[in-house]
């Protein structure tokens, strides 16, 4: 019951900003003339926001910019992490163990709103730069978290067994160790994504990327804060997508990751 009240929260939090991401510019309409600042009524359900654009039309267009940038650079994170991690548990030659993380502490070394800074110059605008700095933050840390997961089945008796036997590389990194440290991986990809959205929201309000009147639900949080008091609507409903896009994925993931109870047969009378 537990499991399935998890799921079902989970599932309802994450549907509605990631529906709203999908969908939401298919049904924003077309531009309305904008009104006086920080208003209500008159037209505008959820008011107006700063500079007198409809707050709902910018809602249903400012997720796209946020989730999928933090779905994609979270997948791309980890498409290069895996590889790393699992060549480092499985190998047995130091030096390219070395090799391959020791870079990855001197990244990790530095603070992440500086190498945002720092990287930010080198990528060109727009959503795939900021894919690409977000990954390359993420990618060291997920490194070390693969490599620490799949360490005790790499160096278990059955990888020996299975090399002995033959097995490529691919099936015993995948198909072994890979799956054993499947379900530690899938708890680290919701605090991986949550902390791709806060990325994603940081470059946002410093403007890498996304313009300062852009329709994101970040900048919106950030250019609306001045009549939160007045005006509240424009930075507490895309506040709360993004809180709940955050809380609905590590939800899932809990739910999906503890384990069943055992299964008892029931006794004969």
């Amino acid at each position: 019951m537990k499991r399935l009240a998890g799921h079902g929260a989970g599932a309802v939090l994450v549907a509605v900003p990631l529906g709203l991401a999908l969908a939401g510019p298919l049904l924003a309409g077309e531009p309305a003339a904008r009104s006086a600042s920080f208003t209500l009524g008159a037209g505008h359900p959820l008011g107006t926001d700063f500079v007198g654009r409809d707050v709902l039309r910018q809602v249903l267009l400012g997720g796209r910019s946020v989730v999928l940038v933090a779905l994609a650079a979270t997948a791309l994170a980890y498409l290069v992490a895996l590889p790393l991690g699992l060549i480092s548990a499985l190998t047995h030659r130091r030096w390219l163990e070395e090799l391959l993380m020791r870079p990855l502490d001197v990244v990790l070394a530095v603070p992440s709103l500086l190498m945002i800074l720092l990287v930010a110059t080198a990528f060109p605008p727009g959503a795939s730069g900021v894919v690409l700095l977000v990954a390359l933050v993420s990618v060291p840390d997920a490194a070390r978290i693969v490599r620490a997961a799949a360490a005790e089945a790499a160096s278990g008796p059955a990888v020996e067994a299975l090399r002995m036997q033959g097995e490529s590389w691919w099936r015993i990194a995948v198909g072994h160790v890979g799956r054993s440290a499947l379900r530690t991986l899938a708890a680290d990809a919701g605090t991986r994504l949550t902390g791709a959205l806060h990325m994603v929201a940081t470059a946002a309000f410093l403007g890498i990327g996304v313009a300062s009147d852009a329709s994101d639900w970040a900048v919106m949080v950030d250019r609306n804060r001045p009549g939160l008091l007045i005006q509240p609507w424009a930075v507490v409903v895309p506040a709360l997508l993004v809180v709940a896009l955050t809380v609905g994925a590590n939800l899932l993931v809990d739910a999906s990751t503890q384990n069943r109870p055992p299964h008892r047969k029931p006794r004969r009378p």
